[in-house]
């Protein structure tokens, strides 16, 4: 409460300090630290007041007026924590004896509380001696010996805020040198735990010095901290990742304050330190050791990138070490950028990347695998940005690895949008008019041997801008947008050009549900007819057979069905996706019995217009019923692009069927000697894997004529005259034929079934059963 309401306990001081006294249990430290709370307000109420003389604090030191509770009108505030320069203070003229005498016995008994709590008392006697300038900071002389002893983070604490209030006034030259000492021996003690290491080492970063040289508050070592007394606190391997990059930062500022040249011991050393790091790292070294070599390589940078011998060293190991391992690019970037931007005026950065570039254009061609070029790429990229690197090169490696490869024809999306992100940097480049026609030769061989819609489409449209606008007008329209605007209002580059931000307009959003729908076009089996692969001629009837199979020795022939569906909008209605552009629909088999399936583009689809038409080409090996997984990505208005997931296509049994693939200008008995050799091969076992067997259900006779043009038309071969007997047939691709020989019997229908692959038997009987099933249909 004390706390919460600074003052509120300032008039009941003696009855604090009665039952601090009479307590002889625990909770003495708890009224130890409360009567300190309560004295330090109750001096920093006076502080505020007028004409303050020494009645005024005798009385507040004397007060007694109970437990009324009764509360400051205005609620002081807390003092600075970490600076005592603002402190208010009390005239200099009060007679401070009774108040000196309890401070005294407070420090006395200081020793018998907790560390934690020892800390919060010398804090609160700090700040009180800092409102009292009668009492001499000297008061706290004979816990010095004690406190520069001590192993306790809070009561090393509690000493440097003494030290920072009152310097030289209480801590003689002597007391100085030997803290920092005290400091330098803590940083290293086997001990103790790594946080508290870094805090000592932090208090020797930010010692508060008698005399300090600035007073800006940066990182400024002690004059007193020179290399011979941080000679133990070198870097090494063996230190954990915090430990070691705040032991370097502390040995740089050492060095850089002592003036030292390229050749002395001490720079040599971190140099070393920096090369035994990077070849952990070539050494397959672990990623928190990657992480931790490169920020150690940046501390390294920040103070010590005047000095050029070190400065081309680390360029060229970097090097090295990345045309070993590519995978570091993110990390050799972010450096760059690091640098640049902390030192505007160093042109390290621009010749690291300089360096990267050259060692990627000369780098083998068989070293350039699909996953290395997705790094190099990023590395261009970078290089690309920077006016000082000429451009040439990188053209002329990307169009070089496009022609000599099959990168094309793989239709790999984010390497084509990676060098896309590098051309855009490059039409943004000062020296575009140097590499216009190298850069326009790029871009157009993309727009016409990319096979991907997306990369294509992206390429044309740089090339448009290339070869219509002026640089300044590239400049204009390329200019990166603000990172969260809306859509609408940034700039053209949102479409095209790759960004690290989560709204990046290149990253594959995912949808929340469906938003598009395949719906099945139903055909019938006329308009399913297969063209034959030749023209007949007269023939005698013994070569009917042989002339139907000759076409199928034709590459191709009839081996692929080919199903229709109108792509339209799911049941969502969210306006973002009211038009999309761009449509690519990607199938994924879940068996072995077809060939992949390629995939779908569809320009543009929008609520408000006609759904378009999608064909579906399926190349069975085995005619069986199947589905397909299905998703999609698209490019919605905005020029974001999305990933979505469809409805599985399931493609039935008879959605395989085909009318048989006559020649053109067959006749209906050239179709129905072909039915009867068929048949009668078939059922004398030829092939092997041929099968016959019998289907039967009731019906009316009106029944059954519709149910056969329903189901058969366009796949019949012959219907009697009487309407009781008919032939047909189904052809299956690649070259599998099912027969039906279907009679109108007293008591039932009777459907004769043969087929030149028995493995479609329970899929024929499932069929048969389902569409007579309105026929009251019994089965044997």
């Amino acid at each position: 409460m004390e706390s919460c309401n600074p003052g509120l306990l300032s008039q009941k001081l003696e009855s604090l300090y009665y039952l601090k006294q009479q307590e002889t249990t625990i909770l003495h430290q708890s009224y130890c630290t409360l009567y300190t709370q309560s004295l330090k307000n109750a001096i920093r109420l006076l502080t505020q007041e007028k004409d303050v003389d020494t009645s005024k604090l005798r009385s507040v030191l004397g007060g007694n007026e109970g437990f009324a509770w009764k509360t400051t009108v205005l609620p002081l505030s807390m003092l600075p924590f970490n600076t005592m320069t603002q402190v208010p203070q009390l005239p200099t003229t009060l007679d401070c004896k009774e108040l000196k005498s309890i401070l005294s016995l407070l420090l006395e008994e200081s020793y018998l509380l907790t560390p934690i709590a020892q800390a919060l008392l010398l804090r609160g006697l700090v700040e009180i001696v800092a409102m009292v300038p009668a009492i001499s900071p000297a008061i706290f002389k004979s816990q010095l010996l004690r406190l520069f002893g001590t192993s306790e983070v809070e009561l090393m604490h509690a000493t440097l805020l003494m030290k920072g209030t009152f310097t030289d006034s209480l801590f003689a030259a002597e007391d100085e040198h030997f803290l920092l000492k005290r400091l330098v021996g803590m940083a290293q003690h086997p001990l103790l735990r790594t946080s508290e290491k870094l805090f000592y080492m932090d208090c020797i970063l930010h010692f508060p010095e008698n005399r300090p040289i600035s007073s800006s508050g940066e990182e400024c070592l002690p004059v007193l901290v020179t290399p011979r007394l941080t000679l133990s606190l070198l870097p090494t391997v063996f230190n954990d990742s915090a430990t070691m990059l705040c032991r370097l930062n502390l040995l740089c500022l050492v060095h850089l304050e002592a003036d030292e040249e390229e050749d002395g011991k001490g720079l040599a050393y971190l140099f070393d330190h920096l090369m035994a790091l990077l070849k952990i790292v070539d050494n397959q070294g672990s990623r928190e050791m990657v992480v931790t070599s490169f920020r150690a390589i940046f501390i390294f940078l920040m103070h010590f990138n005047h000095m050029e011998k070190f400065s081309k060293k680390l360029v060229s190991s970097l090097r090295d070490l990345f045309s070993r391992h590519c995978r570091l690019a993110p990390h050799l970037i972010n450096l760059a950028d690091r640098i640049q931007e902390l030192l505007e005026d160093s042109l390290w950065s621009v010749q690291l990347l300089k360096a990267l570039q050259k060692c990627i254009v000369e780098m083998p061609p068989l070293q350039l695998t699909l996953q290395d070029l997705t790094w190099h790429l990023k590395i261009l990229g970078r290089v690309a940005q920077e006016s000082q690197i000429v451009q040439r090169d990188t053209i002329g490696l990307l169009l070089n690895v496009l022609i000599n490869s099959n990168l094309c024809e793989r239709k790999n999306w984010q390497v084509g949008n990676a060098i896309l992100a590098v051309c855009r940097n490059l039409l943004q480049h000062p020296t575009l008019s140097q590499m216009f026609i190298e850069l326009a030769d790029l871009l157009q061989y993309m727009t016409k041997h990319y096979e991907d819609t997306d990369i294509q489409d992206h390429a044309r449209f740089y090339y448009t801008l290339l070869t219509n606008l002026s640089w300044e007008k590239l400049a204009g329209v390329l200019t990166k947008g603000p990172e969260g605007g809306q859509a609408k209002i940034r700039s053209l580059s949102a479409i095209v050009a790759e960004s690290d931000g989560l709204t990046s307009c290149l990253t594959v959003h995912q949808t929340e549900g469906c938003v598009l729908q395949l719906i099945k076009i139903h055909e019938h089996g006329s308009q399913r007819a297969v063209t034959g692969a030749g023209t007949l001629k007269t023939v005698d009837n013994k070569d009917f057979l042989e002339i139907y199979q000759e076409q199928f020795k034709t590459p191709g022939f009839a081996s692929e069905i080919t199903l229709r569906y109108n792509l339209t909008h799911s049941k969502v209605t969210d306006p973002r996706f009211d038009r999309m552009f761009t449509i690519c629909l990607h199938f994924d088999l879940n068996d072995s019995h077809y060939a992949e399936v390629s995939d779908i583009y569809v320009p543009c689809l929008f609520r408000d217009r006609k759904a378009p038409e999608v064909s579906l080409k399926l190349k069975p090996y085995q005619p069986y019923p199947t589905s397909l997984r299905l998703s999609a990505i698209f490019t919605t208005e905005d020029g974001l692009s999305w990933h979505t997931r469809l409805p599985d296509v399931k493609v039935s049994f008879p959605e395989i069927f085909l009318p048989i693939p006559l020649p053109l200008g067959a006749s209906l008995e050239f179709r129905e000697e072909v039915f009867d050799l068929i048949w009668k091969a078939t059922s004398s076992g030829e092939p092997d894997s041929s099968a016959t067997s019998l289907f039967c259900f009731k019906t009316e006779g009106s029944t059954l004529a519709q149910l056969i043009k329903a189901h058969f038309e366009g796949y019949q071969i012959v219907e009697s005259q009487d309407q009781t007997g008919w032939k047909v047939l189904f052809f299956l691709p690649p070259r599998f034929h099912i027969l039906l020989k279907i009679k109108q019997a007293e008591d039932a229908v009777q459907v004769s079934i043969a087929m030149d692959n028995w493995e479609l038997l329970p899929h024929v009987n499932s069929y048969l059963q389902d569409i007579t099933a309105p026929c009251n249909m019994t089965a044997t």
